[in-house]
C-alpha cells in the first residue's frame, strides 16, 4: 500500500471518514477498567433549542484537547456527552411553532403540548449531535444523556424527595420574579438587569387628622394600588411625631400605617418610603416584621386585577399613564423627574420582570451552601484562572433561597401530590392511595415543574447512573475538570457543587476550567438582534474542523473573551496545509526505504538540534496543558513545525536526501530524524487539529491503527543536545543575516556568492564546516568557507555579527558596480523629474486654489515620498563609488 498522501488537502472527504473510523472502532468509549487511572469530564449540555454557535464550539473544542491529551498519557479518559431540555426556552419555541400552525397551546392540552415537546427534542438533539460529529468531538456516544432521561428523571426525583424530607425544599408565600409573557416564576439567576430610563414620580400622601403630607417618590405608581404602609426611619427627627399615625393612600381613600423600619434609608430623597409588601421582596420583609397585609393588585400577565379597583383589567403600562393622570389631576401629584434605573428582564424573552408574591416551591439554602464555599477555601475545589473563585464565593456567600417551582409544562414534574378533600401536601415517588391526614382516595399532582437547572445540577453524577450504587460511578466519580464559560458560573457551577456535596458527599470535579465568550471582530458578544453570529458549521463547511479548532484555540487564555476573525481561520488552513505539504515531501523521500534508527555517529548537529528542540518541546508542551494554557501549548507546537521543522530541518536535511545514492547512511540519518521528528509533531498537534494529524500519521506508521490511540511523547534526557543547539542557531542567524543583505542590496537569486565564516571557537568551526553543503544551497552560495582568522577576506567585504563568530560576504560578489551604477544612475533622474512635476504642480496658483483637497494631499505625499526615495538612491550611489575597486 502506498504511504504517499494526496497532492492537496481536502478536510471534507477526510474529516467524516476518519470520525466513522473512530466511532467505528469505538475509540471515544471507556469502560471500568481498575487497572488504569479514570479521567472523567461531563460536557455543559447544549439546550434543545437549537444549533450550536460558536461559544459551543469554542466549550466543546476545548473539551476534547483535554480529554484527548488524557487519553494519549494513558488515562481511561471518559467523556459523557447530552444535552438539556432547556425548561422555558423550549416551551416558548414550541408555543411559537404551534401558533404558526394556529393551534393553541392550551387549548391542546398538556399531554398533546408535550407529545410534540418530545418531538421536537428528537429533531434538534439529533442535530446536536451532528453538529458536535463534525467539530470531531471525541465523546463516548455510547453513554450520551438527555436531561429527562429515565435516569436524570430518576435521580431529580429522588433528590427533591431527599430534599424535602430533610427540610430543605419547602413552599411558602414569597415575592418572586415574576415573568408576565412566559407567566412563570424565574431565579435571580434567570433575570438580567439593563439600565433603562425611567422617571420618579413625586406623591403627595395625606397624614389623617393633620394637614401635613408626606411626599413619597416612586417608580413604579401602578403599585401604589396595593400600599399598606409608609415606613420611615426610628431615628428620623422630621417624622418621630407621626409614627403610629395613618395616612391616606391617594386614589384608593385607604388608611394606612406610618410604621418606623432601619431599611429606610433617611438622607434619601425625603426619607418616607412606600410600602407594597406583595410587589417589592424589600417591603415584603418590611411588611413580615410589621404584620402587614399583603395586597396583590396584578394578574399572572400583568394587568390589574380586582383588588385594583377601577383600574381593574387595565395593562400595567396603561394602568400607570391613568393613575399618574388622576393624580395629577386630584392634585396629590407633586413633580415627576427622569431617573436612570436598572431594571430586571427575562433572559429568554426580555420582558420586564415583575416581582409578585406567589406560592412557590423553595430550596433553603444557607447550609447548602456551606460544604461549596468551604470547598474553595481550602482547595479541594480549584478555579481556572483563580479569579473567578471570588465570583463563586461572592455568589453563595450571598445566596437567598432558591425559587425552584416553573408554571410550565415541559420539564420535571414536582413530585408532590394535594388531597382533594382536605388540601394535605404528599411528596412521593407515585400518586398516593390514600391521604394521611383524612383517607381521602384522591389526589391532584402539582402543576409546576422544576426550574431546567434543578436536573443540570446533578448532571455529573446522574449520568453515572446516580443514585444506584454501580461500578460506572465508583470509579468514574467524581469527574476530574469541567470545562465551562465564565457567564454560567452561578446559574450552574455552584448548583453543580451543592448538589454534589449533599447528595454524593464529594465535589463533583476538582477543577473548573473557565474560559471566555467567542466575540466579533469588533469584540461585540455575538446575538441574533445586532445578526453578528457565525455559524461554526459554515466554517467547518469551508476550512475543514481543524481551521476552526486552531483559531479558537489560537491566542486563548483561560478566562478571557476572544475575537473570531474569518482572516485566522485562512491562516489556520494554511498551517494545516503547511503540514500536510511537508509530510507528503517526508513520506514520498521515505516510500520504498527501509529508515533505521542510526548509529550516534551518523547524526549531524543539524539532526541533533531538531531532536533536541523537539524534545524541549514535548517538556513545555506537557507543562503547558497541565496548567489548562492549551493557546500556549498550541503557539509552540504551532512555531516549532512552521518555522523550525518545515522551515529550516527540512531545508537542512535535503541536501543528504538527494545524494541518497552517494551516501545511504548520511540520508538515512537525516530521514529517520524527519520521520521522528515528524511522528512526535504530530502527537503532539493531534489534540488540537485531530484529523489531518491523524491521516498523516498512519499513513507515515501504518503499523499503528490510530494516533489518537498512541502515546503522548515524553521528554528525554538522551535527547537533550545543547551543543548540537548552538551550532545551528549560529547556522540560522548567518544564513538569515546573508539572505537579508543580499535582499537589502536587490542580489539576484542567481548570483551566487562566497561566505567566509570567521571564529576562534573549535566546535563551532567543525559544526558548521560539516554543514556547508546545506548552506551553499539555503544561502545562495558559491562556497562556505569556515576559518579562525580574517586570512583572505577583502576589506570592503560585508560583515554578519553572531555571538562568537562573523560571516563575511564579498561585495565585488554581491554587486556588479557597473551595472548598478547604471541602474541608480536612471533611477535617479527618473526621482528628480518627478519631484520637478510635484513641485510645480503645488506652485501653481490655479491648481492649489481649484484642485479637490484630498488632490493636493494627494500631490504633497507623493512629493515627500519621492524625495526619500531620491535621498536613498544618492547615498546608495555614493556607497558605492567609495566601494568600487
Amino acid at each position: 500500500m502506498s504511504q504517499n498522501l494526496e497532492t492537496t488537502y481536502n478536510p471534507k472527504e477526510i474529516e467524516p471518514k476518519l470520525y466513522e473510523k473512530w466511532c467505528e472502532n469505538k475509540y471515544f468509549h471507556a469502560e471500568v477498567d481498575r487497572s488504569r487511572k479514570p479521567f472523567t469530564t461531563v460536557m455543559p449540555p447544549p439546550n434543545i433549542t437549537g444549533k450550536l454557535h460558536m461559544g459551543h464550539a469554542l466549550d466543546n473544542t476545548l473539551q476534547d484537547i483535554l480529554i484527548r491529551y488524557k487519553r494519549m498519557q494513558g488515562y481511561n479518559a471518559l467523556w459523557i456527552p447530552g444535552t438539556d431540555h432547556a425548561a422555558i426556552s423550549t416551551e416558548v419555541k414550541v408555543t411559537n411553532q404551534l401558533k404558526e400552525e394556529g393551534i393553541d397551546k392550551k387549548e391542546l392540552g398538556r399531554e398533546k403540548f408535550l407529545e410534540r415537546t418530545w418531538q421536537w427534542k428528537e429533531e434538534y438533539a439529533g442535530t446536536i449531535e451532528g453538529q458536535l460529529k463534525k467539530l470531531g468531538v471525541s465523546c463516548d456516544w455510547d453513554r450520551e444523556r438527555f436531561t429527562m432521561d429515565e435516569g436524570c428523571s430518576k435521580a431529580v426525583e429522588e433528590v427533591f424527595i431527599k430534599l424535602y424530607e430533610e427540610g430543605y425544599i419547602y413552599k411558602g408565600s414569597r415575592i418572586i420574579n415574576w415573568c408576565p409573557v412566559c407567566k412563570t416564576s424565574l431565579s435571580d439567576a434567570e433575570v438580567e438587569h439593563e439600565e433603562q430610563d425611567g422617571s420618579f414620580w413625586h406623591v403627595k400622601y395625606p397624614i389623617v387628622g393633620t394637614d401635613r403630607f408626606l411626599e413619597i417618590a416612586t417608580t413604579r405608581p401602578e403599585t401604589m394600588l396595593g400600599d399598606t404602609a409608609i415606613a420611615v426611619h426610628p431615628d428620623d427627627e422630621r417624622y418621630k411625631d407621626i409614627v403610629g399615625k395613618t395616612a391616606l393612600l391617594p386614589l384608593v381613600e385607604r388608611e394606612i400605617p406610618i410604621v418606623a423600619d432601619y431599611y429606610v434609608d433617611k438622607d434619601f430623597g425625603t426619607g418616607a418610603v412606600k410600602i407594597t409588601p406583595a410587589h417589592d421582596p424589600n417591603d415584603f420583609e418590611v411588611g413580615k416584621r410589621h404584620n402587614l397585609p399583603e395586597i396583590n393588585v396584578m394578574n399572572d400577565d400583568a394587568a390589574i386585577n380586582e383588588n385594583g379597583g377601577r383600574y381593574a383589567g387595565l395593562e400595567r403600562y396603561e394602568a400607570r399613564k391613568i393613575i399618574v393622570k388622576d393624580l395629577e389631576e386630584q392634585g396629590y401629584l407633586v413633580k415627576v423627574a427622569p431617573h436612570s434605573h436598572n431594571v430586571g428582564t427575562h433572559d429568554r424573552c426580555h420582558t420586564t420582570v415583575e416581582p409578585l408574591i406567589k406560592q412557590q416551591w423553595f430550596v433553603r439554602m444557607e447550609e447548602l451552601a456551606k460544604p461549596a464555599i468551604e470547598a474553595v477555601k481550602t482547595g479541594e475545589l480549584k478555579f481556572v484562572p483563580e479569579r473567578f473563585d471570588k465570583i463563586y464565593l461572592h455568589w453563595l456567600e450571598s445566596i437567598r433561597d432558591w425559587c425552584i417551582s416553573r408554571q410550565i409544562w415541559w420539564g420535571h414534574r414536582i413530585p408532590a401530590y394535594y388531597c382533594d378533600e382536605c388540601g394535605e401536601v404528599v411528596v412521593a415517588r407515585q400518586r398516593p392511595e390514600e391521604c394521611p391526614h383524612c383517607g381521602n382516595a384522591h389526589f391532584t399532582q402539582d402543576e409546576d415543574t422544576l426550574d431546567t437547572w434543578f436536573s443540570s445540577a446533578l448532571w455529573p453524577f446522574s449520568t453515572l447512573g446516580w443514585p444506584e450504587k454501580n461500578e460506572d460511578l465508583d470509579y468514574f466519580y467524581p469527574t476530574d475538570v469541567l470545562v465551562t464559560a465564565y457567564d454560567i458560573i452561578f446559574f450552574w457551577v455552584i448548583r453543580m457543587v451543592f448538589s454534589g456535596f449533599a447528595h454524593t458527599g464529594k465535589s463533583p470535579f476538582h477543577t473548573v476550567f473557565i474560559h471566555g465568550l467567542v466575540r466579533d471582530s469588533l469584540g461585540r458578544k455575538m446575538s441574533k438582534s445586532l445578526g453578528n453570529g457565525i455559524d461554526p458549521l459554515e466554517i467547518i463547511d469551508q476550512y475543514g474542523a481543524d481551521a476552526l479548532r486552531m483559531t479558537l484555540v489560537t491566542g486563548n487564555a483561560p478566562g478571557n473573551d476572544m475575537r473570531f476573525y474569518n482572516e485566522r481561520v485562512e491562516a489556520s488552513r494554511n498551517f494545516a496545509n503547511k503540514v500536510w505539504n511537508a509530510s507528503r515531501f517526508i513520506l514520498m523521500n521515505i516510500e520504498g526505504k527501509e529508515i533505521t534508527e542510526p548509529e550516534a555517529g551518523d547524526f549531524l548537529d543539524a539532526d541533533k538540534w531538531i531532536l533536541s528542540k523537539c524534545n524541549r518541546l514535548v517538556r513545555e508542551a506537557t507543562e503547558n496543558m497541565d496548567k489548562f494554557e492549551l493557546g500556549i501549548a498550541l503557539q509552540k507546537v504551532y512555531d516549532f513545525i512552521w518555522d523550525e521543522f518545515c522551515d529550516w530541518y527540512i531545508e537542512l536535511a535535503k541536501q543528504r536526501i538527494y545524494r541518497a545514492q552517494e551516501e545511504p547512511e548520511a540520508a538515512n540519518a537525516a530521514l529517520w530524524v524527519l520521520k521522528t521528528v515528524l511522528m512526535d509533531s504530530l502527537k503532539l498537534l493531534h489534540p488540537f487539529m485531530p484529523f489531518v494529524s491523524e491521516e498523516i500519521y498512519v499513513k507515515l506508521v501504518p503499523e499503528e491503527t490510530s494516533l489518537m490511540m498512541s502515546s503522548w511523547p515524553q521528554y528525554r534526557e538522551d535527547r537533550a543536545f545543547a551543543e548540537a543547539e548552538e551550532v545551528v542557531e549560529h547556522l540560522k542567524a548567518i544564513i538569515s543575516g546573508v539572505r537579508n543583505i543580499r535582499a537589502e542590496m536587490n542580489v539576484p537569486a542567481a548570483r551566487k556568492t562566497k561566505i567566509y565564516v570567521v571564529s576562534e571557537d573549535d566546535k563551532l568551526r567543525a559544526g558548521l564546516s560539516a554543514l556547508k553543503d546545506s548552506v551553499i544551497r539555503m544561502a545562495s552560495a558559491s562556497d562556505f568557507i569556515v576559518q579562525s582568522d580574517k586570512e583572505g577576506i577583502a576589506e570592503d567585504a560585508v560583515s554578519v555579527v553572531v555571538p562568537d563568530a562573523i560571516a563575511y560576504v564579498p561585495l565585488n560578489e554581491l554587486v556588479d558596480f557597473e551595472q548598478e551604477t547604471e541602474r541608480l544612475t536612471k533611477e535617479e533622474a527618473r526621482l528628480t523629474k518627478e519631484i520637478a512635476r510635484a513641485t510645480g504642480m503645488l506652485n501653481n496658483e490655479k491648481f492649489m486654489s481649484k484642485a479637490p483637497e484630498a488632490k493636493v494631499q494627494e500631490e504633497k505625499d507623493k512629493l515627500v515620498k519621492y524625495q526619500q526615495m531620491l535621498d536613498q538612491v544618492k547615498e546608495r550611489l555614493e556607497g558605492l563609488k567609495a566601494r568600487q575597486p
